[in-house]
């Protein structure tokens, strides 16, 4: 047996905490860059030969089939497309992006997205050449997946994606309400408000009443209350909605619009794109931006609703998303080509694809399949639905694209400024127009947050203080340079740096004054500067004073790690000094931003999910490199990160009550056990060969001798890091502890019954300190001489090395 450990991203090891709406339908997506990588997958392939499909995703594909086909007929209404076209896409979107794509989960189809695109180019160029433009989408995704520019795109600010999405919201929203109100929607935004009082002013009827029944049963099919509520929201709220409405429209003979599928023999293929050259690669772009910036997005949060799951459902590949871009490239061609609309991920199938347990690509195919068939054969009944009900539920949909969350968002991060002129860009001017302004308007802010420093001088008990706010760069130096030649000869200054960065120049000035004034007789200290900003950046080292050592200051996991600079002249800070600065960074900097998140774990209670269990070394930060925050990990760390075997001699309680209570209180989904590389423990333990003496840290000690052993059998390969050897005997014993230490925790009753039950996983992790690089153990499969265990490069997840 044989195993390997693979390097990964630390963002991945803490729980993804992310959510879908059950209830009325929300096309929007919006999730931070991610990183694209291979997962294994989790269930068993079946064998060759055979054809199956799980149960799981049969009914997932159901679900999401009652969810779309309202849906894609609404989309086509609101486009002004043929309503056909919304069918087409549907089914190409589940059967070929489905098949080809490489987020198994994700189902694509007709966006709220594309709407205002595509209803703009319907306009400008008719609908033959607006198939044209989406083949050529097609074709300019599949050359950016070729070229593996993926995660390039999710660079983009998130401000500016939330912004696109609430632009196209509003837009659809005003349009999608004169068809509400019985009317027909204007080109354009501005036009659509302007001709509101109008069509307030001659309503019709039926179409209104449809539509208030239509809204009404979306928002309050999931509202239904007790166990038959329960029941019933099993039923997704928009075919609830549409089909409450097209019932009562019969039943009651109301007379108003209705769908009118024409024949499958008149149904118009894709024309050449006729126009001016200039125009027509620019709504290739547009569409190929929007397109494939929505279905990046709505991979990553496939991805978290992914591994919010527990059991084996949890077991799904992680997105490939150059392979996404490829799939999503050849069902624009496929759907183009075929008369049907733009193709992208959709955030509300997808989610309700995820909640419904699906487990692989099928139940995304099947869904196809069912589309295909309603188109065939439920023409007569789909006849009968009111376009004002499709209207209604579209402008739900756009409505819910201005998310309050997404303003909350930009509004703490003081982006306001970004959301506000892309949203208005794109409702007033278009998608890529608004776009670009919205990135110019980061940029902008960017740059003006990088330029703006505010630089404070004042004398508090004789001690001339220096406060520097912001980015310290060449820009400020000027007035650094005034503010520190007003310290005197001789006299005690602290400079405290509050930003994030310190580029050379600005260092430079600091160094030469720090040099003048100690020379003089003075005394400097430099604090609270942060990490990427410490002298031996910039190959120098302080001449006077001890060479500057950071210190971690305690803060959210989740935020970039902040670093204390020591004195730079005159006596070092003592220990107790270092405690009482960071206590008082904490309580200043810190405390601010957590204290409603600790405030919320203090009322609720913790409720990881994770048992983290690692080295008692000062070196391993966890909350760092793992990316979490405070109730993310039940951590416990021991000297070797030893799991001592159940009932065994001189065992250590305290480790099994740790394991017990995680497990069975508060039910954790996994336990990690992390190694790191030059770890003291496995040192010692190799030194005695037989696990020390009699003292505490010799006996403690015992509990690593299966280690040894292990890595002493002739018949264990080892443990390989990415394909390498381990680089010397320490390192080989260390990844070994780790395979060692998983198989004793497996021997606890808790951990054994959990795993049993398939609610539990455990998971191996190592840490090269020097490399700040952190590797997983992963299983590739049995071969003849036994089980076999092999790393692919930046893969992401964890999976259990037995």
């Amino acid at each position: 047996m044989s195993s390997a450990c693979v390097p990964t991203h630390p963002e991945n090891l803490g729980p993804a905490r992310s959510g879908a709406p059950s209830g009325a339908p929300a096309e929007a997506t919006a999730a931070g860059p991610a990183k694209d990588s291979d997962r294994p997958p989790g269930p068993p392939a079946p064998p060759r030969g055979r054809f199956r499909i799980e149960g799981a995703d049969v009914s997932a594909s159901v679900a999401v089939f009652l969810i779309a086909l309202p849906l894609s007929l609404g989309i086509a209404l609101a486009t002004g497309a043929p309503l056909q076209a919304g069918l087409v896409a549907a089914a190409v979107g589940g059967l070929v992006a489905g098949r080809l794509g490489g987020c198994p989960l994700q189902v694509s189809g007709p966006a709220a997205g594309l709407t205002v695109v595509t209803a703009d180019l319907i306009h400008r160029y008719g609908w033959r050449t607006t198939c044209g433009i989406t083949v050529l989408a097609g074709l300019a995704q599949l050359g950016l997946g070729c070229l593996r520019v993926a995660r390039t795109a999710l660079a983009v600010s998130p401000a500016v994606v939330h912004g696109m999405l609430a632009g196209i919201g509003v837009t659809i929203a005003v349009a999608q309400l004169h068809i509400v109100l019985g009317g027909n929607p204007q080109s354009s935004v501005l036009a659509n408000i302007r001709a509101l009082p109008a069509q307030l002013a001659h309503l019709h009827p039926a179409a209104v009443a449809m539509s208030v029944l239509t809204l009404g049963l979306l928002f309050g099919w999931p509202r239904i209350p007790g166990r038959a509520g329960r029941a019933l929201r099993t039923v997704p709220a928009a075919l609830v909605a549409v089909a409450g409405a097209t019932a009562v429209a019969t039943l009651t003979g109301l007379t108003l619009p209705r769908v009118d599928l024409p024949s499958w023999s008149s149904h118009a293929l894709a024309g050449l794109p006729e126009g001016p050259a200039l125009d027509i690669v620019a709504a290739v772009l547009t569409t190929t931006l929007v397109c494939s910036v929505q279905s990046l997005l709505g991979a990553v949060a496939v991805d978290k609703l992914v591994a919010g799951r527990t059991g084996p459902q949890s077991r799904v590949g992680r997105s490939d998303l150059d392979r996404e871009l490829l799939g999503q490239g050849s069902a624009n061609i496929v759907s183009g080509a075929l008369g049907g609309l733009p193709v992208a991920g959709v955030a509300v199938r997808s989610s309700a694809n995820v909640q419904s347990g699906a487990v692989s690509r099928n139940s995304t195919m099947l869904h196809g399949v069912f589309v295909v068939a309603a188109a065939l054969l439920m023409v007569p009944v789909l006849d009968l639905i009111p376009l004002a009900s499709l209207a209604a539920l579209v402008m739900a949909v756009g409505i819910q694209m201005v998310s309050l969350h997404h303003i909350r968002t930009v509004t703490r991060h003081r982006e306001v400024a970004v959301y506000a002129v892309t949203t208005l860009g794109v409702a007033l001017i278009g998608v890529l127009e608004g776009v670009l302004l919205g990135v110019a308007v980061a940029v902008a802010l960017s740059l003006h947050r990088l330029a703006r420093t505010r630089i404070t001088h004042e004398v508090q008990e004789g001690v001339h203080r220096i406060h520097v706010r912001g980015q310290l760069t060449f820009l400020a130096v000027p007035r650094l340079s005034r503010a520190l030649h007003l310290v005197p000869h001789g006299a005690r200054a602290e400079v405290e740096l509050d930003g994030s960065f310190m580029d050379h120049a600005a260092y430079e000035s600091l160094r030469d004054w720090q040099r003048a004034h100690t020379a003089q007789g003075g005394s400097a200290e430099l604090t609270g500067c942060r990490v990427g900003v410490r002298a031996p950046e910039y190959g120098h080292a302080p001449e006077h004073g001890p060479r500057p050592r950071p210190r971690p200051e305690p803060g959210h996991g989740s935020g970039p790690a902040r670093w204390g600079l020591a004195r730079w002249g005159g006596k070092a800070a003592g220990t107790g000094h270092e405690l009482a600065h960071g206590i008082g960074v904490f309580q200043r900097d810190t405390a601010p931003l957590v204290r409603d998140e600790l405030a919320r774990l203090a009322r609720d209670g913790q409720r990881p999910s994770q048992l983290f269990l690692t080295c008692a070394d000062s070196r391993l930060v966890t909350s760092m490199i793992t990316s979490s925050g405070p109730g993310d990990l039940f951590v416990v760390r021991n000297v070797g990160n030893l799991v001592p075997p159940p009932g065994e001699e001189n065992g250590d309680d305290s480790v099994a009550a740790a394991i017990e209570y995680a497990v069975d209180v508060l039910k954790v989904r996994s336990v990690t056990v992390c190694g790191h590389s030059g770890c003291g423990a496995m040192q010692a333990l190799l030194g005695s060969g037989s696990g020390g003496g009699t003292s505490p840290l010799g006996r403690w000690l015992r509990h690593g001798l299966p280690s040894l052993a292990r890595l002493a059998d002739d018949g264990w390969p080892g443990v390989r890091l990415a394909g390498r050897a381990a680089a010397d005997t320490v390192e080989r014993l260390c990844l070994t502890n780790v395979v060692q230490q998983l198989e004793h925790l497996r021997a606890h009753d808790s951990v054994a019954r959990a795993l049993a039950a398939g609610e539990l996983e455990l998971q191996g992790m190592y840490f090269h300190v020097g490399e700040a690089q952190a590797y997983l153990l992963r299983r590739a499969g049995d071969e003849e001489e036994g089980e076999v265990f092999e790393g692919v490069p930046g893969a992401e997840e964890l999976h259990s090395p037995a």
